[in-house]
């Protein structure tokens, strides 16, 4: 990294940079949808094409769309550079657009499906990457972005995509959106995801229920003895999200389901807590349980390397007219919680400020596009 100093800082057109947004969002792409993803990421691909961009496409698989990578046309391709972050995909249901999450602009509010996590964000690096083509400049360090399909379910088939292009890089930022007004994130808890399974036996509620055995009263105890695991003091949170069980109202229940969530941040040991969530002994000896899963995404830290990274950031902004400051530790999970982890610094949260991700009011603050594309291309325009 370098000092930064203070420049004639680039004038954007915060409505061109909502229309681009927009042509984004108005294509839906929820995570399971691999076609749908696609239509999007066919679109991000003719958009970078259209300003020289490199780009390799990745065949998605398991249903989902593709992982698309670009490369600016400068810089050598085999040299460490710079690697933004994006994901194209939503939690919203084609037809949100049409009901519940009607692209609308409400004074400084702009709301649509997945605008604040994270099409806006995405957009951004791409209209990044398109001003230094424009103004027929280069930056010192080669920029890469990669796009991705499905990290709103916890990147399954663009993992080793992330992981690969990070280790080829000396700085990874994410276009993550912004939080609470407009600030940046460098340390993030850690994601575990499993799945539970009890069964029991099954017999007829009424003339016999003292032969069966209840998978779904099992179901309770470890319901309450998970989420016991839960220690606010040190930041580890263990939830049962979904619960399924039985077959018919007069039957006692033989089978049970569940899916469980643990957050853990980067100070504890998150291989105890997986071993207590899977290491599961039954209260009725006559039921059985199996579970599986174990940590998505590991937790990271904010290490010199980050907190290094961040100054430089903060420097930037400051020239761009604004403070920026980090979070405390967030539970919520993203894609750079996987170079971070590698050891790789990593600054996360730099896309829109707004709120209600996943939401019904999801929204981003209009206001906070021009500054935030700014903070972006001078940080690449400075690291070296």
């Amino acid at each position: 990294m370098t000092d930064t100093t203070r420049s004639n800082l680039p004038t954007f057109d915060g409505e061109e940079i909502l229309a681009g947004i927009r042509r984004w969002v108005e294509i839906e792409t929820p995570s399971h949808d691999g076609a749908a993803v696609n239509r999007l990421v066919d679109m991000v691909e003719r958009d970078l094409a259209r300003i020289g961009a490199h780009t390799n496409r990745i065949p998605g698989r398991d249903g989902y769309g593709d992982v698309l990578e670009a490369r600016a046309p400068w810089g050598k391709e085999d040299e460490p550079g710079i690697l933004i972050l994006g994901h194209l995909d939503t939690v919203h249901p084609v037809g949100s657009l049409a009901t519940t999450h009607v692209f609308r602009r409400d004074g400084d509010a702009v709301f649509g499906p997945g605008i604040y996590d994270m099409k806006a964000g995405s957009y951004m690096a791409y209209y990044a990457l398109q001003h230094f083509v424009r103004q027929g400049r280069t930056t010192p360090l080669p920029v890469r972005v990669l796009y991705v399909p499905e990290e709103e379910v916890g990147s399954p088939t663009s993992r080793a995509a992330i992981e690969a292009a990070a280790r080829k890089s000396k700085y990874v930022l994410v276009m993550e959106p912004a939080r609470d007004g407009g600030k940046c994130v460098t340390a993030r808890k850690g994601w575990g995801r499993f799945d539970m399974t009890i069964t029991g036996r099954a017999s007829h509620a009424g003339s016999r229920p003292q032969d069966g055995r209840s998978a779904v009263r099992e179901l309770a105890h470890q319901i309450l003895d998970l989420e016991a695991i839960t220690n606010f003091d040190v930041g580890v949170t263990v939830v049962v999200g979904t619960a399924q069980g039985g077959s018919a109202p007069n039957v006692v229940p033989a089978e049970a389901h569940a899916t469980i969530d643990l957050r853990v941040p980067p100070t504890v040991d998150a291989d105890t807590y997986v071993r207590r969530i899977l290491d599961r002994k039954p209260r009725d000896a006559d039921c059985s349980i199996t579970v599986t899963g174990g940590i998505n995404r590991p937790a990271y830290g904010k290490n010199a390397g980050i907190a290094a990274l961040f100054e430089h950031a903060k420097a930037c902004a400051a020239e761009v007219g604004f403070v920026l400051e980090d979070t405390p530790l967030t539970g919520g999970v993203s894609d750079g919680n996987f170079p971070a982890a590698l050891g790789i610094p990593t600054l996360d949260g730099l896309g829109a400020d707004g709120r209600g991700a996943h939401a019904l009011d999801e929204q981003i603050t209009f206001s906070s596009l021009v500054p935030h594309v700014q903070l972006l291309v001078r940080m690449l325009e400075t690291l070296r």
